[in-house]
């Protein structure tokens, strides 16, 4: 075979056959139960696009997916339980789930592997499409060209130019629009864009699969290292640190903190809700039929990218837990060594060694304290006792105190929060206290700040911050700096 003809970076002869041995996804095609384990797993977590299954949960679907073909190709197809196939596609001979605990749960839960996400977009990109758009995907070549074009000019003059002729391009389009020429998008354009839009979006939930693995690689060699680790602590925080930057500063790390920053700016957000809810309502769209979880695609992107950023917390409290861990050791170490002097100290009490040199300090140098510096005697001060009776008191306004303490009405702040929720699918807590001030002032703050830590579907953005403003009963202003909280439907 003429190697110029086999696409770049495309494995050789030997590559393929250690891939066909080794690769999760090859053995998962290769598998006699193949079409079983595709249609299952696409069923159970691609279909519903679910992240993770708890094992009852998958079970009775697997049971119920077991009993119907067995109806159909007798009662000795598939012999196992639904149990035994469940540990068996979750074990390092097949690697098609993952199967890991929760925190806080003692009950498994299975979620796909990327290797597997890999085998299913490969089994359904071999059904014959109905529609295949080219248009799109030339211009999608086009735009990603122009934008590295002018992205690595370096001339001013080329760059001004540039903009100066898309400046002219929409001139002129302006005042076509004005003169009544509305140029609009044909069925056939509209959906050969959305169609490529709908498959980049989904694919995207494939990709956050494969960077969570990333990650869950380094904290399985991290735990490795520190079960095994004999020396100092900055020797393996060194190490440890060397890799997570390694991975932080690599193009998928920046790529993905870059697409991390633009989804949580709530006006992209915003953006990209008004845009699906747009272009989903259009006739030659509908017509399609098309999911009607795409409205929502950009939530499960953020669930996607909350679940990688838990992977990474993981890392560092795995690496707070070591340091606990051998600060513990070591103050053990120390009690241990001054236990261990005061049994010499308590041997020798009764026979102390005659020589007047028997221990040496080393020392920075000599301490030298001379008589003019030690301080006079001064008689201790002695205290007047006086005796005194002691009458009974009477109180004066304890009762408004108690009667003055301030409450926060949770309930009435929920509500406040959903009534702002029917007209947009987000809100921030800013937008929240801009058009329903504070009342009751850092109490009231308080309490919003334990809503959004309660409730599931709030996004709390630790990295970016949103100023609060309000007004106390003396008529000061307050501010107060919080991390951005979005509360979504």
């Amino acid at each position: 075979m003429n190697e110029a003809l086999l696409p770049s970076g495309f494995p050789d002869y030997r590559d393929l056959v250690l891939l066909r041995q080794n690769h999760p996804a090859w053995r998962l095609l290769a598998a006699d139960h193949a079409p079983l384990v595709l249609a299952f797993l696409h069923a159970a977590f691609v279909a519903p696009n679910r992240r993770a299954l708890p094992r009852e949960t998958l079970v009775s679907l697997l049971e119920d997916q077991l009993f119907e073909l067995r109806q159909q190709l007798g009662e000795d197809a598939f012999p196992k339980a639904a149990t035994a196939y469940l540990d068996d596609w979750a074990g390092d001979e097949r690697g098609w789930l993952r199967k890991y605990y929760p925190e806080g749960s003692d009950e498994p839960h299975f979620d796909l592997t990327p290797a597997a996400v890999q085998a299913l977009e490969w089994v359904g990109s071999l059904q014959k499409r109905e529609f295949v758009g080219t248009e799109s995907r030339l211009m999608l070549v086009f735009e990603l060209l122009r934008q590295m074009a002018e992205g690595s000019e370096t001339d001013p003059k080329v760059r001004i130019a540039e903009l100066e002729r898309k400046r002219a391009e929409i001139d002129a389009e302006i005042e076509r629009i004005r003169a009544g020429e509305l140029e609009l998008m044909d069925p056939v354009r509209l959906r050969d864009r959305f169609l490529q839009m709908q498959d980049t979006a989904r694919r995207l939930l494939a990709d956050f699969r494969a960077v969570e693995q990333n990650f869950r690689d380094l904290d399985r060699r991290v735990r490795e290292r520190i079960a095994t680790w004999d020396q100092g602590k900055g020797a393996l925080l060194e190490e440890v640190f060397g890799h997570t930057d390694a991975i932080a500063d690599s193009d998928e790390g920046r790529s993905f903190r870059a697409f991390w920053d633009f989804l949580m700016d709530p006006r992209r957000q915003e953006e990209l809700t008004g845009l699906l809810e747009k272009i989903l309502d259009l006739e030659p769209i509908r017509r399609l039929r098309p999911d009607r979880r795409l409205r929502r695609i950009h939530y499960d992107w953020l669930e996607a990218g909350e679940a990688t950023q838990r992977t990474v917390a993981r890392l560092s409290e795995q690496l707070r837990r070591w340091l606990d861990d051998q600060t513990w050791l070591e103050n053990r170490r120390i009690m241990a060594l001054l236990r261990e002097i005061e049994h010499h100290a308590l041997a020798v009490r009764d026979a102390p060694p005659g020589a007047p040199d028997f221990m040496t300090v080393d020392a920075p140098a000599p301490a030298i304290e001379l008589v003019m510096e030690r301080p006079l005697f001064q008689p201790a001060c002695r205290p007047r006792l006086e005796e005194q009776v002691v009458l009974e008191g009477e109180a004066e306004d304890l009762d408004a105190a108690l009667f003055e303490q301030r409450f926060v009405d949770r309930v009435e702040l929920e509500a406040r929060i959903r009534r702002l929720l029917q007209a947009r699918s987000q809100v921030s807590l800013a937008q929240v206290v801009s058009e329903r001030p504070l009342r009751q002032g850092l109490a009231e703050l308080l309490a919003y700040l334990e809503l959004a830590e309660a409730d599931p579907k709030a996004v709390v953005d630790d990295e970016r911050r949103e100023t609060i403003v309000w007004t106390d009963e003396a008529g000061s202003g307050r501010r107060a700096s919080v991390p951005l909280i979005l509360f979504c439907r």
